[in-house]
């Protein structure tokens, strides 16, 4: 089965989908991490989008879609999409490309959580600068502070988790985000999971959904 994983930034849905690799073998696809890529590399594509994800703005659909077709080309597995896509022109964009390269998403699950919960989780979040580990401050520091517990590189803070940004793209997501539960609701594919609560409890509910 293919899945779509969306809610707010924050909301848990790249925890979930490496779950669902490692438990169930699927095939993660998140454009937030292909732009991270190309932002360590200095790609043309890393610095336009380097550009709008500091100021907590959405990566423009012209730069998003085409990289997203090239992954479900060679896609050999069941894949989640994590986080994509983001409005509904994306949405939209995206049930040609599934046409084009003859596959189909048969449930989109979407995490609700407390937007007081989702500022505490983002501003504590720190991520490795080499291997792209993902700690928190409070939850899951490493082991050594400042130092990646996999890799031995520096532990950062990124530029879109200040508080600032934060609310910026939580402002962003509930204007264009949000009313894609309506149009996934209206084809009967739409699942609401609480996101308040532990990763395995979450992940508990997710495997009901698509067992």
């Amino acid at each position: 089965m293919n899945l779509i994983i969306f809610g707010a930034p924050g909301a848990g849905k790249g925890t979930q989908s490496e779950l669902l690799v490692e438990k169930l073998g699927k095939l993660q696809i998140s454009t937030g991490d292909l732009f991270r890529s190309a932002m360590r590399n200095k790609t043309a594509l890393g610095l336009e989008a380097k550009a709008f994800i500091d100021k907590g703005l959405l990566v423009p659909d012209s730069v998003t879609l085409g990289m997203v077709e090239e992954v479900l080309r060679s896609v050999d597995r069941p894949f989640v999409l994590d986080g994509f896509p983001r409005n509904l022109d994306q949405a939209k964009a995206l049930e040609e490309i599934l046409v084009r390269v003859k596959l189909q998403v048969e449930k989109v699950v979407f995490l609700e959580v407390p937007t007081s919960l989702l500022l505490a989780r983002l501003t504590g979040r720190r991520v490795c600068k080499k291997c792209g580990t993902v700690y928190h401050v409070d939850t899951k520091p490493p082991k050594k502070s400042g130092v990646c517990d996999n890799c031995n590189s520096e532990v950062v803070q990124r530029a879109d988790d200040s508080e600032k940004v934060i609310l910026d793209r939580l402002k962003v997501y509930a204007e264009y985000t949000a009313p894609l539960k309506e149009y996934y609701g209206q084809q009967g594919k739409l699942v609401h999971l609480d996101g308040n609560q532990a990763a395995e409890k979450v992940f508990e509910d997710l495997r009901k959904v698509i067992s």
